[in-house]
């Protein structure tokens, strides 16, 4: 795409029209197919006019309602994760153990398909775009520190809501969900990038080890050192 038009997309314009009740379908549409177009071709090859095009609507309306290129990728990113965190935070509420429950986050960021109705088929590619984006542009940058403060918001709750034998009081959750969200954001990136040592299965590993290293958490039953839980199905975060 030629860098005029990503220029013009991005100029700074009105603000956008608020989202309502009676908008909602119409949003939805657009934020759908903008999330499908940056994943099929990238951030820098969708244009406001393909967005529009895909959804059935004109560029105006585009414009109309999200202001500029960067807004529609933090609104189609939070509209790809918010199916995520609605069907994750009832899952996690469900789970007894601390390590199931972290298994389950692992496997969110870590396993590279997920099979959910709603999911947007290589969603981990919005992630690449917005921290690419978010390195020079203030309000990808905003968009991206909100979506990660609920990210690592949802691994602190996992530790305060273990029983009291099974975390140390001497573990600071702030600090481990900073340490744990980074480490799993580096291997979703090794993983989604098909690394020849670093696959969904070494992945687990890895995260789980450090899980285990920094909560003293007790040994796995061996049916769960692999990750897999045949009764729940993973939401794919990255």
């Amino acid at each position: 795409m030629q860098s005029g038009a990503t220029g013009g997309e991005n100029a700074a314009m009105a603000d956008p029209a608020p989202a309502t009740e009676n908008n909602e379908a119409r949003r939805t549409q657009m934020l759908r197919a903008a999330a499908e177009l940056i994943c099929e071709r990238g951030f820098g090859e969708t244009r406001i006019a393909d967005v529009a095009k895909r959804a059935g609507v004109s560029s105006a309306l585009v414009i109309y309602y999200f202001g500029t290129r960067d807004r529609l990728l933090v609104d189609a990113l939070r509209y790809s994760e918010e199916s995520f965190y609605s069907a994750g935070e009832k899952m996690l509420a469900e789970v007894g153990s601390l390590r199931e429950r972290l298994s389950l986050l692992i496997r969110w960021t870590c396993v590279p398909e997920g099979d959910g109705a709603d999911e947007i088929p290589g969603a981990w590619g919005l992630w690449f775009d917005l921290w690419a984006q978010a390195f020079r542009h203030d309000e990808v940058r905003a968009g991206r520190i909100e979506l990660d403060a609920r990210w690592r918001r949802m691994i602190i709750d996992a530790l305060e809501s273990a029983d009291s034998a099974e975390l140390s009081g001497t573990v600071d959750p702030r600090m481990f969900a900073l340490e744990f969200a980074a480490l799993l954001d580096g291997l979703s990136i090794q993983v989604a990038l098909e690394d020849p040592e670093v696959d969904s299965e070494v992945a687990y590993q890895i995260a789980m080890g450090f899980a285990e290293r920094e909560l003293n958490l007790p040994a796995a039953k061996p049916a769960a050192r692999n990750g897999k839980s045949a009764s729940r199905k993973p939401v794919r975060r990255r």
